[in-house]
């Protein structure tokens, strides 16, 4: 009995080929538009689906393949009753569906794309016969992604049929793939009738498993990392390991504050970190120079660290960093002498996440799941300018010192709340994360900054509610503070911090993380 393919791709990677291959091994061909006229020039005998269904394509090109003699040769059991059917209607088999759907999510990724180019970018055909074909995968072979041609090609080759578990396999993919189709559809549609809410009614999300890991935060815990579908170049999830063992959770989760803070500035910088807070970041003239002024920062934590740069890692950055133990570095590339030079710690992970605008891949939602459900926010963009800081004491900063707090501000806001950070003009001094009041965060960030301390600047993620913890900072010498302001203690803050000598400067802008 001969076998037969309907073929409609919107993607033709590997079309040619694969169809060829269908023909070698005897299938009769049917295809539509584009994919018609594509294996036509290529010279592979392929019939036009109007030949099978004596139908023309009408309404331009919105009807094709909706049509008995098509959908009934993919729906059609292999069974007594359903072949007897068949024949009183003309209907012939199809065993196998071969089809990806028209670029919806190009079209709407388009800048100025019109409401109605998008609609018309809707494929109604398509999806019809991939979920045909997947429902019926009992006898039908569906593909929708051309990296799966090959993998048929070789099992029709040698054995004459694809299993039933690679079916089943296969309908899973098909079935995922139109899934993700119609929640773009439906996002869209959402967003031109909800426009003005930040949130859509039902929140629709696709991510791709990239890997399974070796265990979750602890050994009992089984984990996975996943890629949104989304996701833009420049992002982490996006980023290509280069070296080193296989990523864990608890590496994923660290690379991520790493990355936040590195990115943060437009400066050379670097950073290190532990539990995913910063135990060092320094701006630099160089990659080196910002290793090295991070690492000084906290020599003990940094072992065993995670390190982020903003810059390409070169050969003497790279000597220097092999001379203590890391678990992974980050950065947008390494030079080849830096990647010859690691390459003697093969445990080491190298991690290249590429040159993407941070103003771009920056962007989207932050979700936690909580017991029975899911908290979903925006992400924590940028931070208050300097233009709109207000300084609330009478001492003034000067631009050496306004430079110093941005520094501090910056780093401050990717630290665990209640968060501290002690700084001088480009280096952390000492960072107090993860406290559940402000005053013993203040006391940790200033014991860890030492004798360091004189003349540096101190930033807080939230406000202070009491006196206290100016009055800690101007025994230790502190030169300068920046907070948001905001509390009901704030004039007795400022009374304190005017009393004390302190530079004090308000953003108005407050940066918890929990």
């Amino acid at each position: 009995m001969k076998r037969r393919a309907m073929i409609s791709v919107s993607d033709k990677t590997g079309i040619i080929d694969f169809a060829r291959g269908l023909v070698e091994l005897g299938f009769e061909l049917i295809s539509t538009g584009g994919t018609f006229k594509a294996l036509d020039e290529a010279n592979v005998s392929v019939k036009y689906v109007s030949e099978v269904t004596g139908f023309p394509e009408v309404l331009d090109g919105r009807v094709k393949t909706l049509h008995p003699l098509i959908h009934g040769g993919i729906l059609a059991m292999d069974c007594e009753e359903h072949r007897e059917q068949m024949e009183r209607n003309g209907i012939n088999f199809i065993d196998l569906v071969v089809v990806n759907l028209y670029p919806f999510r190009e079209t709407i990724a388009k800048p100025g794309v019109s409401f109605e180019e998008a609609i018309e970018n809707i494929d109604v055909g398509g999806p019809t016969m991939v979920r045909a074909a997947a429902k019926n995968h009992g006898r039908v072979v569906v593909l929708v992604n051309p990296e799966s041609y090959g993998e048929v090609l070789s099992v029709l080759r040698e054995a004459g049929t694809v299993s039933a578990g690679m079916r089943k396999r296969l309908a899973a993919e098909a079935f995922a793939h139109t899934a993700e189709y119609d929640r773009l559809i439906a996002g869209y549609l959402e967003r031109q009738v909800e426009s003005t809410s930040s949130f859509p009614t039902t929140l629709r999300l696709t991510a791709q498993k990239v890997q399974e890991l070796r265990y979750g935060e602890n050994p009992q815990q089984k984990a996975a990392f996943y890629i949104n579908a989304e996701a833009e170049e420049g992002t982490l999830a996006n980023g290509k390991q280069l070296q080193g063992k296989e990523l864990s959770y608890n590496n994923w989760a660290d690379m991520d504050a790493a990355w936040k803070i590195a990115r943060e500035f437009e400066s050379c910088a670097a950073t290190i970190i532990k539990h995913s807070n910063p135990c060092g970041v320094a701006m630099g003239t160089t990659p080196l120079d910002a290793y090295e002024i991070a690492f000084a920062a906290d020599p003990i934590s940094a072992f065993g660290g995670i390190i982020a740069f903003n810059r390409v890692v070169d050969g003497p950055c790279a000597d220097a960093i092999k001379e203590c133990f890391y678990e992974v570095i980050i950065a947008p590339e390494f030079s080849p002498e830096a990647r010859e030079i690691l390459s003697a710690k093969a445990n080491l992970r190298l991690f290249v996440v590429g040159r993407g605008d941070a103003s771009k891949t920056n962007h989207g939602w932050m979700m936690k799941s909580v017991d029975g459900g899911y908290l979903v926010q925006e992400v924590d963009r940028g931070t208050t300018p300097v233009s709109e800081w207000d300084v609330v004491t009478d001492l003034k900063p000067t631009e050496e010192d306004l430079s110093a707090l941005d520094f501090a501000w910056r780093v401050v806001k990717h630290v665990k709340s209640n968060a501290i950070v002690v700084t001088n003009q480009k280096q952390t001094l000492g960072v107090g994360a993860g406290q559940m009041n402000r005053v013993g965060s203040v006391n940790i960030a200033l014991e860890q900054a030492g004798d360091n301390v004189k003349g540096a600047y101190l930033a807080s993620d939230a406000f202070f509610p009491f006196p206290d913890s100016i009055e800690a900072a101007a025994k230790a010498g502190i030169r300068a503070i920046i907070q948001p302001g905001g509390s009901l203690k704030d004039a007795a803050v400022i009374e304190a911090a005017n009393r004390l000598n302190i530079i004090m400067v308000f953003t108005h802008r407050r940066h918890f993380q929990h």
